[in-house]
């Protein structure tokens, strides 16, 4: 379960048996949501939040800086995503510890 970015107690990570689409999970307390970024003609077109089937969605703050910073990074989780699944490397985690506004 690699861990991708920390960023005021919120951890943005893929699970080890990941499947398409391209998508990051946020997690903070207990608390758990995933972000899909979505690629048309090979560029990033958007981010969609979506729940993670029994857990409890991440607070509304955490949530919103869990959408801010998969926005902001989203090329380089894609670049992230086909290093670790499909050239099989090995990523290492960020901290990220000024505000993304």
């Amino acid at each position: 379960m690699p861990a991708l970015y920390e960023y005021f107690g919120l951890t943005v990570l893929f699970y080890s048996n990941e499947h398409e689409p391209i998508h990051v999970h946020g997690r903070y307390q207990g608390t758990e949501s995933k972000a899909e970024v979505l690629i048309e003609d090979g560029k990033v077109v958007g981010i969609r939040i979506v729940a993670v089937r029994g857990r409890r969605s991440l607070p509304p703050k955490q949530l919103e800086d869990f959408q801010l910073l998969v926005e902001r990074y989203a090329e380089e989780i894609v670049d992230k995503w086909i290093a670790y699944f499909v050239l099989h490397k090995s990523i290492s985690s960020q901290r990220i510890s000024r505000r993304i506004r």
